[in-house]
């Protein structure tokens, strides 16, 4: 398995992965299938250039089997903190490591970010693999927000998590 940041050139194939992850488990993004179909690749793009957040790739025999996207706080008080979005790992790519890796990987990253001090997340409640993921790589709970998503009249509680990169000094 190979970690690499995505670039402008990896747009096409993030694109593909990250419809299969909204038609895969539509209940574990905010972003719907039916939306983000109709966005144009230039949008991907410009995603990957942004300097307010990185996406990292993880590719098994050169096939995209797993993403997760850090962005940056850009208000003037907020700008302590980062939030992960977007993380996904294909079915075939689960069960070896790719989360964990993609996690540690991004953390470390993170780390070496001027100022910054504490990671956020939100994980489905019922997403029990995931939780557990996070919470092995210190993820604290502080939060559960009932009834976050709603898909097919059906809702979703979410759990709010933060990471604290730094002790308060």
């Amino acid at each position: 398995m190979i970690i690499r940041l995505l670039t402008a050139l990896d747009a096409e194939i993030h694109r593909i992965l990250r419809l299969e992850a909204l038609m895969n488990n539509p209940e574990a993004f905010a972003a719907a299938y039916e939306e983000e179909k109709e966005y144009p690749i230039d949008l991907f793009r410009d995603q990957l250039r942004s300097n307010d957040s990185f996406t990292l790739g993880a590719f098994t025999k050169d096939k995209l089997d797993g993403v997760i996207t850090l962005v940056k706080e850009k208000p003037l008080k907020l700008k302590h903190r980062a939030n992960i979005v977007a993380m996904y790992v294909s079915p075939e790519g689960r069960g070896l490591g790719i989360g964990k890796s993609l996690l540690e990987k991004t953390i470390e990253e993170a780390k070496g970010i001027e100022g910054l001090e504490q990671i956020y997340l939100t994980v489905v409640t019922t997403n029990e693999p995931a939780k557990r993921l996070y919470s092995s790589l210190g993820f604290e709970m502080f939060a559960t927000e009932e009834r976050a998503l709603k898909f097919n009249d059906i809702y979703f509680d979410e759990e709010h998590r933060v990471l604290f990169l730094k002790n308060n000094e």
